[in-house]
């Protein structure tokens, strides 16, 4: 029977942070199954613009949550929470260790915290957000979301289509805005584990930027131009989607509609990512519990699993 309190490791940091590096040190001492924190990479034929683990990877460690949605499907926290939860308790059982790892940070705190009982989605008020969107522009709704919603309004930037348009669709479902709903209680239920967060963060903000271009222009050498046509060439997706509002991928498919040159949607692709990385960065500093390792210094990986053998020699989890 194992500890109800056994602490699960969490491997957390933005984007080109090293994450994947890391697991595989850790999976060369342990013998560890990977539960994929990443609303990008559970979508099929997304591979190149995902950084999605190598098929020699996934040989050598498994993963779960890849490849697990159609892009013209969607997945939520909710799913995330309840689809985590079976691996944990279902690798445990095969007497191995579970380790979370990504940078989808709603999904680590609907597993930790739980969720907010806000409303499921509604297809036709999306469709209507995204017509008003493509007419007004994002920045537009920004402006009439900050007139009811001044304190989401605040922490959304103006083109985040994404979160406005979640924010806007509760908003026109309840009546009420979303940050009033989200300061109400949480979900009740006791956690069955300790969830252990070891953070990658740089230690000189311009180098990651520079890895986030590096990475992104390999991603383009790699045939992420390709991938993404191939995604166009189907009726059925479409900018409304989150699959294709993914970072990286929607600023070729703007260029695909022919919205500007490949150069410049290259550029905006890597501003975005960066953002992408920043936001990243400002949800696990306000964690004060994590345990931070340079994700920039050259022995990184080893710091990890030095990170990971201490959590887990408090345990029930064997010492190699």
């Amino acid at each position: 029977m194992y500890d109800m309190k056994l602490p699960i490791v969490c491997l957390a940091g933005p984007t080109a942070s090293g994450k994947s590096a890391s697991t595989i040190a850790l999976a060369q001492r342990w013998p560890i199954e990977i539960i994929v924190v990443d609303s990008a990479t559970i979508y099929r034929d997304m591979d190149i613009g995902t950084a999605k683990p190598s098929r020699e990877e996934r040989r050598q460690i498994p993963h779960h949550l890849l490849d697990i949605r159609d892009p013209a499907e969607t997945y939520s926290a909710a799913q995330f929470t309840e689809d985590a939860r079976q691996l944990i308790n279902q690798i445990l059982a095969r007497q191995r260790i579970p380790v979370l790892a990504g940078g989808t940070m709603l999904y680590y705190k609907a597993l930790r915290e739980g969720l907010n009982d806000l409303p499921a989605a509604d297809p036709a008020v999306r469709a209507a957000i995204d017509a008003e969107a493509h007419v007004k522009g994002w920045p537009a709704l920004h402006a009439e979301l900050q007139a009811y919603d001044p304190e989401t309004a605040k922490r959304l930037a103006p083109n985040d289509s994404q979160r406005l348009q979640r924010a806007i669709e509760i908003y026109r479902l309840t009546g009420e805005p979303m940050s009033s709903l989200l300061a109400k209680s949480r979900r009740s239920g006791a956690q069955p584990y300790d969830y252990v967060t070891i953070s990658l963060e740089p230690s000189d903000r311009s180098a990651l930027h520079q890895r986030i271009a590096d990475r992104y222009r390999v991603m383009m050498q790699a045939g992420l131009l390709e991938e993404v046509q191939r995604l166009h060439r189907r009726p059925d997706l479409h900018t409304g989607l989150p699959s294709i509002r993914c970072v990286g991928y929607r600023q070729l498919w703007d260029y695909l509609d022919g919205q500007g040159d490949l150069d410049d949607a290259v550029e905006r692709a890597i501003a975005a990512t960066r953002q992408l990385a920043k936001r990243q960065l400002t949800w696990l500093r306000a964690q004060p519990d994590r345990t931070i390792i340079d994700c920039l210094a050259p022995d990184a990986s080893d710091q990890v699993v030095d990170a990971a053998a201490a959590v887990w020699r408090t345990s029930l989890i064997r010492q190699p």
